[in-house]
């Protein structure tokens, strides 16, 4: 079985977010990118499928600029057979990215496909559940454990109840959740052996999407800091700052 992992590249989550001086998006320039933390935990997990003898190939797919390459050999370095770069300059929404994975499944034919839930940029989480839906495949959000078996797979999610698992056929798109497995470290030698490996390379024409945004962000402004915070000496006290100060009372 062949397993695709769409992967984006992102500012690294250790960055401090800074908005622009115009309020027009974020700063971009000479910040830290990295691979999406949702996506390291879907490259691990289908890694970990492929040692366990469940698949035989692991292709990842990333769209974007061309310094989305780098994001690319990093999956290459942990142990990805093939890479696929889909390059655009554009800002691609999910139906854009979901529509253009729908053409690489096809070229592909892989038997589960597995996303990050969602990018820690626009949180939209929405390209997975598109996928499956333009696909007409099966889909489970948010696993935790992904167990796989003869033509379908079992599935584990985390609910407001408690744990849920569930049966899919496969082909099938899966969406990863945190809990899901640690992602490894990719070894120097790894990392220089991913440096020579030969990437497909793409374009969204090729799959006849238009990538022209259908959003406009109006404005980009950071939260307003939050309030110190005081100590109350008495119950009596605390009561009364709710009623006085905060109004909730």
């Amino acid at each position: 079985m062949k397993l695709l992992v769409p992967i984006k590249r992102v500012v690294d989550y250790n960055v401090k977010i800074r908005v622009k001086a115009d309020g027009s998006g974020v700063e971009l320039a000479n910040v830290k990118m990295s691979m999406n933390p949702f996506d390291e935990i879907s490259v691990e997990e289908a890694l970990r499928l492929k040692e366990a003898g469940k698949a035989e190939d692991v292709v990842v797919v990333s769209i974007g600029p061309a310094k989305a390459e780098e994001t690319l050999r990093t999956a290459l370095a942990m142990g990805a057979d093939r890479a696929v770069l889909v390059e655009t300059e554009d800002q691609v929404e999910p139906l854009a990215v979901a529509k253009i994975l729908k053409g690489v499944a096809e070229a592909e034919q892989p038997g589960l496909v597995i996303v990050g839930k969602q990018a820690i940029d626009d949180d939209s989480n929405q390209t997975g559940q598109m996928l499956s839906a333009l696909l007409g495949w099966a889909q489970a959000t948010f696993a935790s454990k992904v167990e796989i078996g003869d033509g379908s797979a079992n599935v584990t999610r985390e609910v407001d109840g408690g744990l849920q698992t569930i049966e899919v056929k496969l082909p099938a798109v899966v969406t990863t959740d945190l809990r899901l497995n640690e992602p490894r470290y990719a070894s120097l030698p790894n990392i220089m052996k991913a440096k020579k490996k030969p990437l497909d390379r793409k374009t969204p024409a090729d799959f006849g999407v238009d990538t022209s945004p259908r959003l406009k962000v109006l404005k980009t402004e950071e939260p307003s800091g939050r309030k110190a915070g005081v100590k109350v000496k008495s119950v009596a006290e605390l009561v009364d700052k709710l009623k006085t100060e905060a109004g909730v009372l």
